[in-house]
């Protein structure tokens, strides 16, 4: 079964503890079961992983390269610092969705700026943890699109 890749960056680990009123009361565990159910209505599997560690995230999309068909990406903080998860995107072949969970555009100045979207398909903001459904649905189709002759 295809694979895709979903990546949460630093801090999304506290998901349901860190700031209820701007992330919602539902933890990692959630969007991992949301992306994992999503996934399979569509036909596809997912691996899911998170870390506050950037060269942990860039070894993961690395690693993606010729393993899956799309990735879902939640950089948090580095979407607004992180060349270098840009540059390692933009070594990958398959279709990337970014995605937020809160409305990065109604915060801090600096929050809406992100590097990730130059290479981004698709950019999900403020729709909470369905956001990440979203996403998964939008690779999924992406994914069946590029296959499609």
């Amino acid at each position: 079964m295809p694979t895709i890749l979903v990546l949460n960056g630093p801090n999304l680990n506290l998901l349901g503890q860190r700031e209820p009123h701007l992330y919602g009361a539902e933890t990692l565990a959630d969007v991992e079961a949301l992306c994992t159910r999503k996934a399979a209505a569509e036909g596809f599997k997912t691996r899911f992983h998170q870390s506050n560690r950037e060269y942990e995230l860039i070894d993961w999309i690395h690693a993606a390269r010729g393993a899956t068909v799309g990735i879902v990406i939640n950089p948090a903080a580095f979407t607004h610092t992180s060349v270098a998860i840009l540059d390692a995107l933009n070594a990958y072949e398959g279709p990337v969705v970014e995605v937020h969970v809160s409305n990065v555009h109604k915060r801090e100045a600096f929050r809406h700026h992100s590097f990730v979207s130059g290479r981004a398909d698709a950019v999900i903001a403020g729709a909470g943890i369905q956001g990440y459904g979203f996403a998964v649905e939008r690779v999924a189709h992406l994914a069946r699109q590029k296959k499609a002759p």
